[in-house]
């Protein structure tokens, strides 16, 4: 009998015992082609070497000096490597140990910045219905997922969400994708005002919205307007790129696809590859120095921040992606994979949308092309395309509740950027296959 605490008691997930590449294998020797990446994590497959290596070197280094009192190489290292190549304006790496905790991190700088700043009042989050933002309270409460909220919802923070960035649902048939873009945008200052200006600290989004909603990318024009509307009213732009960033979307950060510059931006997942957990809160030298002016320290803090191991494995990750060119190369395999997915469901009858940028492509399942209706949810689509997926060797990340956190399916596909062309047609094969299973 196991003693581990698994996420589900009725399941028996078999054992993995090693990675090779883009494939995941179990005890029995089962090869698991890994189309989600676990969770948009492995971006650069398993049982890279040299990551393997850097990490081994760390650990016969030094393996652990509490940020109490030490500072370390790899993580000067890192925070000068991705300040290098970070939005203009951020100056500054908090590292953590992974996405929860980076959001968590933003939202409390958020608040000590305004306290610091002598704007107290300032302490409401505006956050979107259906975004994600992690699992401990703080970030539970940022997320607008109902169903994920639910049975918290007495210990969670008051924040308000509005409409998320839905082209496929929400844009009107007379509206541009330019003009439906302003007008979601334009619900932020909308919810600003209802609130008072005088109140609001920061709004959160994810730049491309991932596990609750399946790949969505915002309209066009869109962040640049929230970006104006922030600005306007003296409200930081937090952005969680935990999913969508480090190379995911086909830049190394995935705002600079859209022209902005947030105040407070959240990596992790990809930041490590799954080779260590990490992940990290980028902030602007404004913020910094704000609070470096006033108390002198940040109001905050985990045992493991900052963590030499995690560290080195982050540096070792970005040179990786950088210097052999697998952020390129993941925009370039991102296409193909779109091409692929549209040859092969454009015209299924029960697929309504596919969508995202780069190695980051969400699939959303409809009863009725025509209309968009969603399947019913007692039918459980999602949980049976992953059970039939998994059968045929192919891990993929299907959810339900895409439109308002019960209604709605989607498969979201984040492989790894190594992933070769024959591997997509392998992706795409065995997809078919487990909607089809999951259909009859």
């Amino acid at each position: 009998m196991s003693h581990v605490f698994p996420r589900h008691s009725r399941l028996n997930p078999p054992v993995a015992v090693a990675g090779e590449g883009c494939y995941l294998i179990d005890a029995d020797g089962k090869r698991y082609l890994d189309g989600s990446g676990g969770a948009a994590v492995s971006c650069l497959g398993h049982g890279d070497r040299e990551i393997a290596e850097a990490v081994k070197a760390q650990v016969d280094r030094l393996a652990f000096a509490h940020t109490g009192f030490f500072t370390s190489e790899p993580a000067e290292a890192l925070a000068d490597l991705l300040i290098e190549h970070a939005p203009e304006g951020l100056e500054r790496v908090y590292f953590v140990s992974g996405g929860s905790e980076a959001t968590e991190a933003a939202i409390k700088l958020a608040r000590q910045y305004f306290v610091e700043k002598g704007e107290p009042q300032r302490g409401r989050l505006i956050a979107r219905k259906q975004s994600y933002h992690g699992n401990t309270i703080g970030a539970l409460s940022a997320g607008g997922n109902a169903w994920r909220r639910a049975q918290f919802a007495p210990l969670l923070l008051d924040v308000s969400h509005i409409d998320p960035c839905y082209e496929y649902r929400l844009r009107r048939d007379d509206e541009s994708a330019e003009d439906y873009g302003r007008r979601a945008a334009d619900a932020l200052e909308t919810e600003i005002l209802r609130l008072g200006p005088e109140t609001v600290m920061a709004f959160m989004a994810e730049p491309v919205v991932g596990a609750t909603a399946g790949a969505v990318p915002p309209a066009p024009g869109y962040f640049r307007r929230i970006r104006e509307i922030c600005d306007r009213y003296g409200v930081l732009l937090i952005l969680d790129e935990v999913m969508c960033g480090m190379g995911r979307t086909g830049t190394l950060f995935a705002c600079e696809q859209d022209g902005v510059r947030p105040d407070i931006l959240c990596i992790a997942k990809g930041l490590g590859a799954g080779y260590q957990p990490i992940g990290a809160m980028l902030c602007s030298g404004e913020i910094y120095d704000t609070l470096a002016a006033g108390t002198g320290f940040f109001q905050h803090g985990h045992t493991y921040l900052g963590h030499p191991v995690a560290t080195a494995a982050g540096l070792a990750v970005v040179r990786a992606l950088l210097g052999r060119g697998l952020v390129g190369r993941c925009a370039t395999q991102g296409e193909r994979l779109m091409e692929k997915l549209v040859e092969r469901f454009g015209q299924h009858p029960h697929v309504g949308d596919i969508r995202g940028r780069g190695l980051f492509r969400g699939v959303e399942l409809v009863a009725d092309r025509e209309s968009k209706a969603p399947f019913d949810p007692a039918k459980g689509v999602a949980g049976k395309i992953k059970k039939a997926a998994f059968e045929a060797g192919l891990i993929c990340y299907p959810m339900q509740g895409t439109i308002d956190g019960r209604s709605g399916d989607h498969v979201l596909l984040a492989p790894p950027f190594i992933i070769e062309d024959a591997q997509l047609d392998e992706l795409t094969d065995k997809l078919a296959l487990a909607i089809e299973a999951a259909l009859q």
